[in-house]
């Protein structure tokens, strides 16, 4: 009598437990998609938008695409003919990769060799401050 008291309490428990729990969740969800589903049916409908222009090329400055002339000390390293600032700096950074002149440990630092020292006045620059030490050489 005792095991048949046992096993029928083994086999009531997890009934009672797993049933309501189960069937209560979905409803639920069910509920709440259901209710959400027509509000996006009533939402306004899209106006439609003017197309975006294509994109135009970017026209340069002039400033930067005036030619300039350059001092004694950057023609050492860039050449004597007249270039615009944008293909000085451009020529000035073939000059410091070829060499290997920037900083290997912070690449925003460029290492000055004898050329570039009279141009600098430092050692080391930052590559930001030498634009502005360049544009000094340049007329």
């Amino acid at each position: 009598m005792a095991t048949a008291k046992k096993a029928a309490a083994k086999k009531a428990a997890p009934a009672k437990k797993a049933a309501p729990a189960k069937k209560a969740a979905p409803a639920k969800k069910a509920a709440t998609a259901k209710k959400t589903a027509p509000a996006k049916k009533a939402a306004a409908p899209k106006v439609p938008t003017k197309k975006a222009a294509p994109a135009k090329k970017r026209a340069p400055n002039a400033a930067f695409m005036k030619a300039m002339t350059p001092s004694e000390a950057l023609a050492a390293i860039i050449g004597d003919k007249a270039l615009p600032r944008t293909e000085v700096t451009k020529k000035v950074w073939e000059y410091i990769k070829k060499n290997g002149l920037q900083d290997s440990a912070k690449k925003t630092m460029i290492n000055a060799d004898a050329k570039l020292k009279e141009i600098f006045k430092k050692a080391q620059v930052s590559m930001f401050e030498m634009t502005k030490l360049i544009s000094s050489h340049l007329k």
